[in-house]
């Protein structure tokens, strides 16, 4: 009798204790599928390019790149409409995203950069988009349509496919924003003196000329305004120096607040910023 109690409080214990095993084991699981589906929502932050098709437009070929930061249901970030990294619209977007269809929907808000030609019309566009996965390769998928900047004329409507990317197109011309004023360049030699020479050009004007670079500051201004909102400031390379290739560090004072930025030039490829109007950042992009 002793050993037949014996045993039903031993499986008692194994049933109970298996039922708790059980339990927590769901519990995970549980826990690690929510936790994925939130990781599965955050991960539409970063780079998104396609192109899109517009007949009569300005540019040749229509690329399109939204860098996109996603907080709960809200969207925002920029996007860029460009021929190529010399010829763009850079615009603000905000919007919202929905987890359980994973739907987006964007607007474009307003132009913050411009590189385009006098005749060229500026659209302000609004994407509808779905996320999808195929193996490895990520998209966001749907239609657009939009409006001439300034009218309530359409500027078109079309499908459109994105895909996902590592670095922006744009990464390797880096911008600062800043406020309206006056902004100081200040470019130096970046390590050892060692004879590098240098021409500046802003906005294709020549404002500095075969000057040495040294301990002691070359300076040049430029002035921005709301009138004068695009700045793409060029630093080519007149020698090597006697330690290719040719380094300089530039300095930019935007009021109280100081940028610095390590250019590279040589022969065949130039340096190249670009400083841009932003009255609600100001800051290195």
């Amino acid at each position: 009798m002793q050993l037949s109690f014996t045993f039903h409080i031993i499986f008692r214990f194994l049933q109970v204790n298996c039922f708790y095993f059980l339990f927590v084991k769901s519990l995970f699981a549980i826990v690690f599928l929510l936790f994925a589906s939130v990781l599965e929502a955050q991960d539409l932050n970063g780079y998104w390019t396609g192109r899109l098709s517009m007949p009569g437009g300005c540019f040749g070929v229509n690329n399109i790149e939204l860098q996109l930061h996603i907080r709960g249901t809200t969207v925002f970030g920029d996007s860029y409409h460009y021929e190529n990294v010399n010829y763009y619209v850079k615009k603000k977007l905000n919007g919202t995203y929905d987890s359980s269809t994973k739907k987006l929907v964007l607007h474009e808000e307003y132009v913050t950069t411009f590189h385009i030609p006098n005749s060229c019309t500026i659209c302000i566009k609004n994407f509808y988009l779905t996320y999808s996965k195929e193996g490895k390769l990520e998209f966001l998928e749907g239609s657009w349509d939009g409006k001439i900047m300034n009218t309530g004329m359409d500027c078109s409507t079309g499908p459109i496919k994105l895909s996902r990317i590592k670095e922006s197109a744009f990464k390797e011309i880096p911008e600062v924003a800043v406020d309206t004023g006056t902004i100081r360049l200040d470019f130096y030699d970046n390590a050892t003196i060692d004879g590098d020479s240098i021409t500046v050009r802003v906005n294709k004007n020549v404002v500095v000329s075969r000057q040495l670079l040294s301990a002691k500051p070359i300076t040049t201004y430029v002035t921005v305004d709301l009138g004068n909102t695009f700045f793409e400031i060029e630093m080519l390379a007149d020698n090597l120096g006697t330690i290719p290739p040719n380094t300089a560090l530039l300095i930019i004072t935007a009021g109280t607040k100081k940028y610095q930025l390590f250019l590279t030039s040589t022969k065949t490829k130039s340096a190249m910023i670009r400083i841009v109007y932003d009255k609600e950042k100001h800051s290195f992009l």
